[in-house]
């Protein structure tokens, strides 16, 4: 295969595919020209954030993530600014997120699920140490690497411990609802720590147990059963490890369970390793600063090519599970991405999937050869965002990627079982009609 055309370069990072995407930022695979190495770069608009005041919220992430350098935490490299755009170069975790292991696999066994909860606690009790608290702890957050072991990730709604009050207690209200604790509900401050340990607990349910402990489609209903903390544990979870998870899950947060506590329970410290690593006693936050200035000499070269991105066998590997090629071209189950491979030209592949989606309820809007389809009609969250994008394999080969940019998971596979049933009756029709001329 030929070289890749680069379609963005930013300094000496070659940038690639989408691989996540948010309200104010997209995340982007890419790689270093110097070193080889892959990394993720976060890519937020300078304007909006401006616009949104978000510009102390920005630095605060960046700023949290350099003081935390572990084996289990996605590790930010550095950050750098154009006239418009803010680029967060961080660690290149391949593995998907234990959400998609969860929804694919079911619940663990007890070992798998103590590994990871081991490397859990380890995590958000050294970012505790750093005055760290994360505050949107849950299995989309924590990412597997290639070995399989577990990063945390995504501290845009953690807080400092400089941000706490006069009454020692944190008092914004965030996250996502299934996983707060109930003293963040109830707005009256809270314990950053405590609260975080809350949702741990609640990942230690949905790893034994499959399912959530709370969980109501009435918001004041699910409010009042973590409140009461009302939940059963299912009868396959052993005794020592349902003890463990209900002195987590105490509403008391004076009387929860704390981290030291945690790491000598009987349950947690069966064949518990904790990692050995090299600490930093400093971060330098120059850049953080300097990507907020208008002066050209702080802001990064940044090149664009507007054709469907070529890709090498490098980033081919990059996007399949584990490094396992034999997975890259299959439907893989219940996650929010899914790919297909086309031999039909760029343009007719997006007229294909336009002419799929609308009778769908999609409105659809399209720059160069990505898509944006949004629902009109709202679902469980809100209206489903679905985004694609077609990338160049070979001259005669594309790979169409099809991705849940918001909304609900179950609803994006339910719309992709719809989206790939009317695919089937207009692009694989027109390869057949192509085979046939030649």
């Amino acid at each position: 295969m030929n070289r890749a055309k680069i379609k963005r370069r930013v300094g000496k990072y070659e940038v690639g595919r989408t691989i996540g995407e948010g309200t104010f930022a997209k995340v982007k695979f890419a790689r270093n020209s110097e070193t080889g190495e892959n990394v993720a770069i976060k890519i937020l608009d300078k304007d909006k954030v401006l616009k949104h005041k978000m510009a102390e919220q920005i630095k605060r992430e960046i700023a949290i993530t350099k003081l935390i350098r572990h084996p289990h935490v996605v590790q930010l490299y550095e950050v750098m600014g154009s006239k418009t755009k803010i680029f967060i170069v961080l660690e290149f975790v391949t593995g998907g997120e234990l959400f998609d292991k969860i929804v694919n696999h079911g619940r663990m066994r007890e070992e798998e699920a103590r590994k990871y909860f081991q490397q859990l606690i380890n995590a958000v009790d050294y970012c505790h140490s750093r005055g760290v608290y994360h505050r949107d702890l849950k299995p989309e957050n924590l990412l597997l690497d290639s070995s399989g072991n577990l990063k945390v990730s995504d501290f845009g709604l953690s807080a400092l411990s400089q941000q706490v009050r006069d009454d020692g207690l944190l008092h914004t209200t965030c996250g996502t609802p299934n996983y707060v604790a109930p003293e963040v509900l109830n707005d009256r401050g809270y314990d950053g720590a405590m609260a975080d340990l809350w949702s741990c607990g609640v990942i230690l349910f949905v790893l034994l147990a499959g399912y959530l402990p709370f969980d109501d489609s009435n918001l004041m209903n699910l409010y009042n059963k973590i409140s009461a903390a009302e939940f059963t544990c299912p009868p396959w979870i052993s005794f020592s490890a349902m003890k463990l998870i209900t002195r987590i899950l105490d509403p008391n947060p004076t009387t929860r369970i704390t981290a030291p506590e945690i790491l000598e329970d009987e349950w947690f410290k069966k064949d518990y390793r904790p990692p050995v690593f090299d600490e930093i006693e400093d971060a330098n936050l120059d850049d953080v600063e300097a990507v907020f200035k208008d002066s050209e000499e702080y802001h990064v070269t940044e090149k664009k090519e507007e054709k469907p991105t070529s890709m090498n066998a490098f980033e081919l590997i990059s996007m399949s599970q584990g490094l396992n090629l034999g997975n890259l071209f299959d439907e893989q189950g219940f996650k929010r991405e899914t790919r297909f491979t086309s031999k039909c030209p760029a343009n007719e592949i997006i007229s294909k999937i336009e002419e799929a989606a609308k009778p769908l309820g999609f409105d659809v809007s399209k720059k160069n050869y990505k898509m944006r389809l949004q629902n009109l009609k709202a679902g469980r969250k809100g209206n489903l965002n679905v985004s694609t994008e077609v990338f160049q394999v070979a001259p005669s080969l594309h790979m169409v990627e099809v991705r849940k940019a918001k909304g609900d998971t179950l609803e994006f596979h339910k719309f992709y079982k719809n989206l790939s049933t009317s695919l089937d009756e207009v692009v694989w029709k027109t390869e057949e009609n192509m085979e046939k001329k030649k």
